[in-house]
């Protein structure tokens, strides 16, 4: 269990627990367009889509989840917080969704995809799928937010930092352009490990800037601080 300041996420049955990636989206992603309707792509826990609740007035707030154990616990946990009536969660694939909901539009769209596209293997077959880029490849899930984005919608994702360029460049294709990147190092001395980026429709000057996680170990900066300071206890 990880308790939040406003809401408690169960993880006992995902693969993929509750880690500083989804809490940086979910804390980072541009809601400045004052969606109406959020989309969360591959929820997990919920995690992600919890938090655009709590910062968002937005009155429909979707996710998918392909993974039986990670929906049911994706449904619980939405419904155990207080804004389970602007929550739901499909029990799909991005594809059958799709095909499914094309007609509708959301004015945010919001995906921590699967990373690993090595050939790596950690002997649990459920975390592997869901940190796979096979399951989900970078092309499937830009063109699926190229359909689903409403005209003035924001698509952010967090990616390692040596996907950025090719991320980019795949949005590109589909029209869907780079708004703003934070690039973000664990420690001021270490290498950027994660970019955090945001597209949308309409081409503009794209805002640049970087964030460090820890001076030292536990001693978070004042921008990490700020960032999370309404989810996590502790901050």
């Amino acid at each position: 269990m990880f308790q939040f300041k406003q809401f408690t996420i169960q993880q006992d049955r995902c693969a993929m627990k509750v880690g500083t990636d989804g809490v940086l989206l979910g804390a980072w992603a541009p809601v400045s367009n004052n969606p109406f309707s959020i989309l969360d792509i591959g929820a997990g826990t919920g995690l992600i889509a919890l938090m655009l609740a709590q910062r968002s007035t937005a009155e429909q707030i979707d996710a998918i989840e392909i993974d039986d154990e990670a929906y049911e616990q994706a449904v619980e946990n939405f419904e155990e917080s207080k804004w389970g009536d602007r929550l739901f969660c499909y029990h799909a694939g991005l594809d059958e969704f799709v095909e499914e909901m094309h007609d509708e539009e959301y004015d945010i769209i919001v995906s921590n995809p699967p990373f690993y596209s090595e050939n790596y293997s950690s002997g649990n077959e459920q975390r592997d799928k869901a940190r796979f880029t096979e399951s989900l490849p970078f092309e499937h899930l830009i063109e699926a937010a190229s359909i689903l984005l409403s005209e003035n919608g924001i698509f952010s994702v967090i990616t390692p930092f040596k996907e950025e360029e090719k991320f980019i460049a795949i949005a590109a294709e589909f029209n869907l352009y780079l708004a703003k990147i934070t690039r973000i190092k664990g420690a001021p001395d270490t290498v950027i490990k994660r970019s955090l980026m945001a597209f949308t429709r309409q081409q503009a000057e794209t805002i640049f800037d970087e964030l460090v996680i820890e001076t030292a170990r536990h001693q978070y900066t004042p921008e990490y601080t700020e960032l999370t300071k309404d989810f996590y206890l502790k901050l």
